[in-house]
């Protein structure tokens, strides 16, 4: 199909940006693109106007600051991917950079894009779930942020105003003991998850459990975090017994639906196994520094 008519502005400051969406109440931000565009195309989506942010200065950066690793929300995928820094420090964010659909998507598609969003399959949500992020958002009376675990409101709903644009992704910066990972099961090269789960980590020189985090893609009309889980696994000496309880917590926090990926057991048995290899990974590179 083919989208209906719209106007097109290309801004080239953050004021600009947000000065044109609060004129235009039935405008939409255009980033990467690869969400918007195939909804306009089925008539999902209908903007009177599209705000291109990709000449917007300053919105693209991968940086540690202020105990924070900051992503600015237009930096592409493919540099996350290739980022040094992200390699040596951020295994989970490392993981899944190299998941998210093909080479070709990732060359255009922007961070911020697949977290506002919020598709419960994409697969930024439930890692930044897992870290702990935090988002920052430009509105016209300043920026605020939000705390990650506020921020998928409802299945594509998020937090953010009409008039408001997500500008930057904070991770809490790497520290001694830090290990994560993200798993994936997926039908071919490109396709959402049946199934992905993302786990984060800090032990102690003991081999203890000091913090964990768990995210859940695409079993749920919302990506999930599971605190029980998670709360299992602090304090513990992640032994057997305990990352199994934790995998079965998972599993039952998990809400899928059936579909031509699997039925719910199926998706909840790969969530179990999923965390379970996640878990041990996420040991693994922590205990290794």
């Amino acid at each position: 199909m083919i989208p209906p008519a719209f106007d097109y502005a290309s801004p080239t400051t953050v004021n600009e940006a947000l000065a044109l969406l609060g004129q235009n109440p039935d405008a939409k931000i255009l980033a990467g693109g690869h969400s918007l565009l195939p909804m306009m195309k089925f008539r999902l989506a209908s903007p009177a106007l599209l705000v291109d942010i990709n000449k917007v200065d300053g919105l693209a950066y991968i940086k540690e600051e202020g105990g924070w690793l900051k992503i600015g929300a237009m930096t592409r995928e493919s540099e996350v991917d290739r980022s040094a820094l992200v390699k040596q420090k951020y295994p989970l964010l490392a993981d899944t950079a190299r998941v998210i659909a093909d080479p070709i998507v990732r060359n255009w598609a922007t961070v911020g894009g697949n977290l506002a969003h919020a598709d419960p399959a994409n697969d930024h949500p439930a890692t930044m779930l897992a870290y702990g992020a935090r988002l920052v958002a430009a509105g016209p009376g300043g920026t605020r942020e939000i705390a990650i675990g506020d921020f998928f409101v409802g299945p594509f709903t998020t937090p953010l105003e009409h008039n408001e644009i997500l500008t930057e992704i904070r991770i809490p910066a790497h520290k001694a003991g830090d290990g994560g990972a993200y798993l994936k099961i997926e039908r071919k090269v490109g396709d959402y998850a049946t199934a992905a789960v993302a786990v984060q980590i800090n032990v102690d020189s003991k081999g203890r459990c000091m913090s964990a985090g768990i995210g859940l893609t695409n079993v749920g009309l919302t990506p999930i975090r599971t605190a029980k889980a998670a709360g299992l696994l602090v304090g513990s000496s992640l032994d057997d017994a305990t990352v199994k309880a934790a995998a079965n917590a998972a599993a039952e926090a998990a809400e899928p639906s059936a579909d031509n990926r699997g039925s719910e057991d199926y998706k909840r048995s790969l969530v179990r196994t999923l965390t379970t290899r996640a878990l041990k990974t996420a040991v693994e590179r922590a205990k290794a520094g």
